[in-house]
């Protein structure tokens, strides 16, 4: 706000010509737009609003938008890029990449029940190396690929493999160490001294394709609001609904994939803590898709330090004089079972991105720039 507060300061109520003032401190913006909606989202970042617009004599910040792109001299200007790829039709490579962690997965898991033994290990290896590679790939192209601009970065990596790890393991881990085990490690079952709880992760990862299908639905959407838009407040009002809108068809998704995979493995229904993490994965990816990676790195690193600790003061109570460690956890477990836990704080931080994410992601200029890797 500090470029808006001289800016203000230096544009007196009584100036010939404010636009003039605009124009001169935002001269590089306004050169190189290829078209006043992205001048637009330009001052919009540097907290110019439809309400200051008026210091400027007009009516929004698009049509001052569009007299600062007017009094530019385009005669050298490229053309504007053709339409993007995220408000036309899907495209088939991205399509069939976002249905391959999904297959794998599912292929993964059949290999685990049908082998046994050493085989079983070397099947579980290949498995995870398979969906991890296919989710890198449906990561970097389509819908949910980061803008051309942004650099990738997989800062956010391991806390998401904890945060799926944890939904494999961790419930059958927290209900063991409450009962002073485990007495030994993961067989790849669910009937195990420490089993696992396999159909979380199955429908999580069936549910990168709805994902990829619900971020390009709010791109579309964004887009042609952007273009029909005539003030901020109007662009935000239209697209914070969107927004909303696509999180919940994705959590519907979520829940059927997990009702389904649940019944055919078998395995009671985890629906309150599937949804807490598909949501709070969903909302991640889709702030770092348009630049905004800073809130879910934090938010990430905060739920799995969360989960992790939890864990480690169930055996740090089994110390001298330690009990009182894990009172919080072995209460809550009691009350609500060990899916609590994950429930709660992948809940807690998903409400957090959403928050969030109605704020940045109602903004034109979280729309404005280079699109999504194709």
């Amino acid at each position: 706000m500090t470029d808006l507060g001289e800016l203000n300061r230096s544009t007196p109520p009584g100036a010939a010509d404010p636009v003039k003032t605009l124009l001169h401190r935002h001269r590089d913006l306004c050169e190189q737009a290829v078209d006043p909606l992205e001048i637009a989202a330009g001052l919009e970042a540097h907290g110019i609003t439809d309400r200051t617009a008026a210091r400027f004599r007009h009516r929004d910040v698009f049509s001052l938008a569009e007299e600062l792109y007017a009094r530019v001299p385009r005669d050298d200007a490229p053309p504007r890029p053709a339409p993007a790829a995220t408000t036309g039709g899907p495209r088939a490579g991205w399509a069939v990449l976002t249905l391959l962690p999904g297959a794998l997965c599912v292929a993964t898991v059949t290999a685990l029940r049908l082998t046994h033994g050493q085989t079983r290990l070397y099947a579980a290896a290949t498995g995870i190396l398979a969906v991890a590679l296919a989710l890198r790939a449906a990561l970097r192209r389509g819908p949910l690929s980061t803008r051309s601009d942004i650099p990738p970065r997989s800062t956010t990596t391991s806390w998401t493999c904890w945060l799926l790890g944890y939904a494999l393991l961790g419930d059958g881990l927290l209900d063991a160490a409450v009962t002073g085990g485990p007495d030994g490690l993961p067989d790849g079952t669910a009937e195990g001294d420490w089993p696992l709880t396999v159909a979380p992760v199955v429908a999580l990862a069936l549910s990168c394709a709805p994902a990829a299908w619900t971020a390009h639905l709010l791109a579309a959407r964004a887009r042609r609001r952007l273009a029909s838009s005539r003030g901020l407040e109007d662009f935000s009002a239209s697209v914070r609904p969107a927004l909303i809108g696509v999180f919940t068809l994705f959590l519907g998704a979520v829940a059927v994939l997990l009702t389904a995979t649940a019944e055919l493995l078998d395995e009671p229904l985890a629906l309150p803590p599937t949804l807490a993490l598909g949501g709070l994965l969903f909302l991640a990816r889709l702030l770092t898709i348009h630049g905004f990676a800073h809130a879910p790195k934090v938010i990430l690193t905060v739920t799995a330090t969360a989960q992790a600790t939890a864990l480690a003061t169930l055996f740090a109570a089994r110390l001298p004089g330690c009990d009182a460690l894990a009172t919080p956890v072995q209460t809550l477990t009691a009350a609500w079972g060990p899916a609590a836990l994950p429930t709660l704080t992948c809940g807690t931080a998903a409400l957090a991105l959403l928050i969030h994410a109605s704020r940045t992601l109602a903004r034109a200029s979280a729309h404005i720039g280079p699109e999504p890797r194709q």
